[in-house]
């Protein structure tokens, strides 16, 4: 009896991380989706619709790091599948936050808003792309992480550029108190990029690990 319960504590969940892994990168297509419907309409339903895709996917991560701490075997180093499943969560929580603050502060997304999150929409997809591919085709994988990289530098020059923009000509008060409000949702915006460009990383270096 004790040496079956030792086998199963010792078998891999290879699938059930790599899995849930997935499945963060689907919630992550998800939130940057949420987003972008929420440009089209900012109502209280769409900003609900983008929170519960939040929710979801932190419960995901809680899983993962629930069963992270009961297996003493994993498919890959457990600190890298830790910091990935964050790194993911966090970029899902930052795309929620920008909701959050066109919500809170009241203001419409611009065009320049609405080109990052195109950017990070990429972003997300080719993180979903890697994360399918990290086992079985982690040649492809950090392929397509190199692209996340890619495209979080151009987010960052995005965010550069619209944030010198925003802060010509400041004319009163009131216009100087929406440029800061402006900047919390670009901040916002370029935190998620940083976080995809984390995830990118973690993902190159468990490729390298284990080729």
């Amino acid at each position: 009896m004790q040496m079956e319960w030792l086998k199963r504590f010792l078998k891999p969940r290879q699938s059930n991380f790599i899995e849930m892994l997935i499945q963060q990168g689907e919630y992550a297509i998800a939130s940057v989706e949420a987003l972008q419907d929420y440009f089209k309409k900012q109502s209280d339903k769409k900003s609900a619709k983008a929170r519960q895709v939040e929710k979801e996917a932190d419960e995901v991560q809680r899983i993962l790091v629930n069963e992270l701490q009961k297996t003493f075997v994993t498919p890959i180093d457990r600190e890298d599948i830790f910091s990935l499943s964050r790194a993911i969560d966090n970029f899902i929580d930052y795309i929620y936050d920008t909701v959050e603050e066109l919500e809170i502060f009241e203001i419409e997304a611009s065009d320049a808003v609405s080109g990052i999150a195109d950017m990070l929409l990429d972003m997300a997809n080719e993180l979903h792309l890697a994360l399918q591919r990290l086992l079985d085709h982690p040649g492809v994988a950090a392929e397509h992480a190199r692209r996340m990289k890619l495209i979080e530098n151009q987010v960052e020059d995005a965010y550069r550029r619209n944030l010198a923009e925003l802060f010509q000509g400041p004319e009163d008060i009131h216009h100087v108190m929406k440029m800061l409000k402006k900047r919390e949702v670009y901040r916002h915006l370029s935190n998620a990029a940083d976080q995809g460009d984390k995830a990118a990383d973690i993902i190159m270096d468990i490729v390298v690990k284990w080729s």
